[in-house]
């Protein structure tokens, strides 16, 4: 395994975005009364922050209230078989400047799920804020770079 140094952070995250843009989905683990919950999400990497959008009152919502630790898990298919680990911090953000924001970052319609557009009071931004990411091969077994807050 390699730790990815400050020097190398900002290639380390550019080539984690490529390969999360090849899974699209991803599983992301949140915890209620102490048992995992996981279900499918489309997030985004903007540098070294990922992004993801829900409505405020999700129960994936009110568990990141409750405790705002996640994992994000994105599994890239044969022939590549990448494997990227986001641990961290899940922040529900609705103020307007920051739903702005993560609308026009966001790479899909989000039209489709608030057709009231980012001032939609059925949708808020989730900033994830990693304080690990692991980036490898074969489910972790080949080529592991891992980087830490």
């Amino acid at each position: 395994m390699a730790r990815v140094s400050d020097s190398d952070r900002k290639p380390f995250f550019e080539d984690v975005d490529a390969a999360c843009r090849k899974a699209v989905w991803a599983a992301v683990a949140t915890v209620a009364d102490g048992e995992p919950r996981v279900r499918l999400v489309h997030p985004t990497w903007e540098g070294d922050t990922l992004w993801f959008a829900t409505g405020p009152t999700t129960p994936k919502a009110l568990q990141i209230q409750a405790n705002p630790h996640i994992d994000v898990q994105y599994q890239v298919a044969p022939p590549d078989f990448v494997h990227v680990l986001v641990r961290g911090r899940a922040v529900l953000l609705d103020d307007d400047e920051t739903k702005k924001h993560v609308w026009d970052v966001l790479d899909y319609d989000l039209g489709a799920f608030w057709p009231g557009g980012p001032g939609d009071p059925n949708y808020c931004a989730v900033r994830i804020e990693p304080t690990r990411v692991e980036l490898s091969k074969m489910f972790g077994s080949q080529d592991k770079r891992v980087w830490r807050a």
